[in-house]
């Protein structure tokens, strides 16, 4: 959004972010704070949520933290609710939490598999739910979320989270054409290898190393080998992604799933 679009009348300059306090989550707060939005973190890491909300408060801009297990649907209701309360409607919502478990679909954990559809996909809807009627009586909002070019092509032995992310794609779309009326427009990203922690704990994982044929000390390596522009993305590019679709230029974007991986998507 560009600053002069925030002194709209009756339009909110509040960003809800999930997945906040790390990797892709803390860019995206940073990058939307500068695009001068208030922002509203939420996450499980209380330590990492204080620090970035200290980070973000001595730059001059409004923060508040939420520690919040996502999954846990009424835990997030009652974190949303106090968000909207203490920082207004948000005019964008960035569904960015996530996990990721290593697990072949013979003999999947049910319980694993529940635990990343309710954190990767229901906290998503959860979330767009919460957010869309204020948007709607706006008459403006941005969704964005952050799903992943396994929600395109599937990713072996990651059966619960590409089920995931093909999920957040299909949630994207259907809530695009309910809501493209309403001056509102819903988008995912889809990364592929970035620079982020949870990145270099799959790649340096055994069990997922092993399953692929890969040695532990080759695999960062070959997974930025494998990327044709033969780097992994930093967490700040998908940020400066995000921030476009959350702009009065990119209103005339939705429903699409925009992969930002290096070209990785064509191999």
């Amino acid at each position: 959004m560009d600053k002069n679009d925030l002194d709209k009348p009756g339009l909110g300059k509040t960003a809800f972010i999930t997945g906040a306090s790390r990797g892709i989550g803390r860019a995206l707060a940073e990058r939307l704070a500068q695009d001068g939005f208030d922002i509203a973190l939420f996450a499980r890491s209380e330590d990492l949520l204080s620090k970035l909300e200290s980070d973000l408060k001595a730059l001059g801009v409004r923060a508040e933290a939420f520690r919040v297990d996502v999954s846990d649907a009424p835990s997030f209701s009652e974190a949303l609710e106090n968000a909207r309360r203490k920082c207004g409607a948000p005019a964008v919502l960035v569904n960015n939490a996530g996990v990721y478990y290593t697990q072949s679909v013979e003999g999947h954990s049910i319980d694993l598999f529940n635990e990343v559809l309710e954190t990767n996909l229901t906290s998503a809807l959860n979330a767009c739910q919460f957010v869309v009627s204020d948007m709607k009586k706006n008459s403006w909002g941005r969704i964005v979320n952050i799903s992943s070019i396994s929600g395109k092509v599937a990713e072996a032995f990651g059966a619960a989270y590409s089920a995931s992310k093909f999920g957040m794609i299909g949630l994207t779309q259907a809530l695009a054409l309910e809501v493209a009326e309403h001056g509102i427009t819903v988008n995912a990203v889809c990364p592929g290898w970035v620079a982020t922690e949870m990145t270099r704990a799959q790649l340096n994982d055994e069990k997922w190393c092993a399953l692929n044929h890969l040695e532990v000390s080759q695999s960062e390596e070959i997974a930025r080998l494998s990327v044709p522009q033969k780097r992994l993305i930093q967490p700040e590019e998908v940020a400066h992604l995000v921030s476009f679709l959350c702009s009065e230029n990119a209103r005339g974007i939705t429903g699409q799933s925009i992969n930002i991986c290096g070209g990785l998507s064509l191999n």
